[in-house]
């Protein structure tokens, strides 16, 4: 009995029930998509059978269209299939036609990204500014009470700034000690000591030889609290210093200058060097070449990057000059506005990795007066640098000879300067 439909050859039962007779198996095949048929589509009054010999006829391809081509009724199984529809979006074509649902994206608000972003770096901006600034401020030594000074002279125009180099090793290692050439020497001195005038008519740095004679006044004791009455004694000024302190030095210059003093600043050699080392070292440019066995300098002529060790000994060396102090303290000018142009360079200022570090170096070995705030700092910081960089006047002070190896000022010419510098004015004196 023969159970295949009408129609079918022994081909079709080959094909389709049972197998191909090649010893090769077929490869895979695309099943072809049946098209329902619509109602009624095989008599007006209802199913019949379909054309054929009872079997459905299968979809073909036509002119490329895909499955089952134009449908006139419309009905067909692909209807809408080759326009995209089956992916949901109206009109039809795969990516990048007309179809392709990136096409329906709404497009970027670019302000709306700029204006946050523009938010979100200014709040990061504020509260890093905030940090640091707090950061900083607590790292202040803020040990000299100025209140102390008495019978001080009246302000004048402008900041005055009283910045002092010493001889503390407080903190150095004997082998620091050794390495630095600095000495085991008790109690403390200054080495270096300079005025800054910050004001409008343009900034000046004034350097005072340690060498300098100077009548001790009378004074009130730092920790005695006692008033010690003048007697008229001639010392060199960085004496003053060695004797009590920071408040009895600020009152030495201010009676034998007549100038008010607003801050002062100290910073001892362990926390010079490290500085120097902070930043990356300094170029400075030396005109003439020395030696000195005391403070370790051995330096040749012409540009050259000096550590914290070299910049140390630099400084520091007198015994190498025939005019040992006054070549002592332009050195120091020179070396200090180096320095801060260093610092002030975008490559420190703009890199945190070098920033925080060198200010963590400076405020750590800064010993500072009590109402010092961190604006004062930063004004007085960009003073000397804009000193440096020749928008200021840079001088010795004016000197007019000497008296038991110590150096004389020049009454005169002392007076000139401190008017100019009370006034505010732009500074006419020439230092010795």
């Amino acid at each position: 009995m023969n159970d295949w439909p009408e129609a079918w050859s022994d081909d079709n039962r080959n094909r389709y029930g049972r197998g191909s007779a090649s010893a090769n198996p077929e490869g895979a095949r695309a099943m072809r998509q049946v098209r329902r048929p619509a109602p009624g589509a095989y008599g007006a009054s209802g199913p019949s059978a379909p054309p054929y010999g009872g079997v459905p006829q299968q979809p073909s391809y036509v002119n490329g269209q895909g499955y089952g081509g134009a449908d006139p009724a419309g009905d067909g199984y692909d209807s809408g299939y080759n326009t995209g529809q089956v992916y949901g979006s109206p009109g039809g074509g795969g990516p990048g036609g007309p179809g392709d649902p990136g096409e329906y994206r709404p497009r970027p608000n670019w302000r709306r990204r700029i204006k946050w972003t523009a938010i979100t770096l200014v709040t990061v901006l504020a509260v890093t500014s905030v940090a640091t600034y707090f950061w900083a401020d607590g790292k202040l030594h803020r040990d000299v009470d100025l209140s102390q000074v008495i019978d001080r002279p009246a302000s004048g125009d402008g900041t005055n700034y009283l910045i002092v180099g010493s001889d503390s090793r407080a903190g150095l290692t004997a082998a620091d000690k050794k390495k630095l050439h600095t000495g085991s020497a008790e109690g403390k001195r200054t080495d270096s000591m300079m005025i800054l005038h910050v004001g409008s008519s343009g900034d000046t740095l004034v350097s005072l030889p340690r060498d300098s004679n100077v009548t001790i006044p009378s004074y009130k004791g730092s920790t005695s609290g006692k008033t010690y009455p003048a007697t008229g004694r001639q010392t060199k000024l960085n004496a003053a210093y060695a004797e009590d302190g920071p408040t009895l030095l600020v009152r030495t210059v201010e009676a034998n200058m007549g100038l008010h003093i607003d801050h002062y600043v100290e910073i001892g050699f362990a926390g010079f060097a490290n500085i120097v080392d902070a930043v990356g070292g300094v170029t400075i440019n030396i005109d003439k070449g020395f030696k000195d066995k005391y403070s370790g300098a051995d330096f040749k002529a012409g540009s050259q990057t000096l550590n914290g060790e070299q910049a140390l000994a630099f400084v520091r060396t007198r015994h190498a000059f025939a005019a040992s102090d006054l070549q002592r303290t332009k050195n120091q000018q020179k070396f200090l506005s180096a320095l801060a142009h260093q610092v002030a360079t975008p490559s420190t200022v703009l890199n945190p990795f070098k920033l925080y570090p060198t200010m963590g170096a400076g405020l750590d070995s800064l010993t500072v007066d009590k109402d010092m705030s961190l604006w004062d700092l930063a004004s007085m910081f960009w003073a000397m640098k804009g000193v440096s960089g020749g928008d200021g006047t840079s001088m010795n002070m004016p000197i007019s000879g000497s008296t038991g190896g110590n150096l004389v000022w020049d009454k005169a010419k002392v007076k000139t300067l401190v008017d100019e510098l009370n006034n505010d004015q732009k500074v006419t004196v020439s230092g010795g």
